[in-house]
């Protein structure tokens, strides 16, 4: 009886997992699916305006899974014959890349201060970063826009880009990997004669490459798909990242809606796949739960 009930356990566990599977990849099928639609099928199965502007009248949309003839004219359209999606796509890379790499650098040398260095009060600094780290993003906007219009940076991507490197989440992140790695290494360098920089950069950092990792997949992710700051800090549309242009390109172009999807969802998804082992393994070591 006890085999038994474990086996329902068991079956019902997977029966929830699977349901709950189907749910997060329902969405991404959908789009895959109907990204290969032309643009007469997509406007007459979803009911939005067509290119001359005429509004379809449709109380409901169909989901379609499987296009009545397959094309890649979506694909098309968004590389070669809309420049809008490129010049958007690059944008993003602009602004992800610098943030990402800047994180890397700042989040490292922060972290190995926090977790090796000793000096007065760095308990209670670091307490204060884990409360800096707890605020929403969109609490700093304000002073963060005041800020930067004062210094004239109000349009430019640095206004981004500054406060997006200077992040506390990758200084907890790669302190709490550093932590791990025992004193012994660092006292066997300084015993040879090594310094703070040498220890940082020839015993710290080579044992810090899955949490370097982790923090890189979760700062891009983070980054690619921004919509709050590129609102408010540029004022120029052309230099709006591909977060933005989405939002508007059902009512531009709903032809190649699903296809730009695609191809923006493209990135984060390789390189998690990529990255997913290191991914799990820095956050192991790191301790967060």
């Amino acid at each position: 009886m006890i085999v038994s009930r474990s086996k329902y356990k068991r079956v019902l566990q997977y029966i929830l997992l699977l349901m709950l599977a189907a749910m997060l990849l329902f969405p991404i099928v959908l789009i895959t699916a109907n990204s290969f639609m032309d643009e007469n099928e997509v406007i007459s199965t979803y009911g939005m305006s067509g290119s001359d502007g005429t509004a379809l009248d449709k109380d409901y949309a169909k989901i379609v899974f499987i296009p009545g003839k397959a094309s890649l004219m979506q694909y098309y359209y968004a590389l070669l014959r809309e420049p809008t999606f490129l010049v958007m796509f690059w944008n993003s890379v602009i602004l992800t890349a610098p943030i990402m790499l800047g994180q890397i650098l700042v989040s490292s040398f922060g972290g190995y201060a926090f977790a090796k260095y000793r000096f007065p009060l760095r308990d209670q600094i670091f307490f204060l970063f884990i409360i800096v780290m707890l605020m929403p993003y969109q609490v700093t906007l304000v002073p963060n826009y005041i800020l930067f219009n004062k210094m004239n940076m109000i349009g430019s991507y640095l206004a981004i880009i500054l406060p997006g490197v200077f992040t506390t989440f990758g200084v907890f992140l790669l302190r709490q990997f550093i932590q791990g790695i025992p004193d012994e290494y660092s006292q066997a360098a300084r015993v040879d004669g090594a310094g703070h920089l040498s220890i940082f950069f020839r015993v710290i950092m080579p044992q810090c490459k899955s949490g370097i990792a982790s923090l890189a997949i979760l700062s891009f992710v983070d980054n690619w798909n921004m919509v709050e700051q590129p609102l408010i800090f540029l004022r120029d549309s052309y230099k709006y990242p591909m977060s933005i242009f989405l939002s508007f390109i059902n009512t531009s172009n709903p032809g190649i809606a699903f296809a730009c999807g695609i191809l923006y969802m493209l990135p984060a998804v390789l390189i998690f796949l990529y990255g997913e082992e290191y991914l799990i393994k820095g956050i192991q070591l790191s301790g967060i739960k």
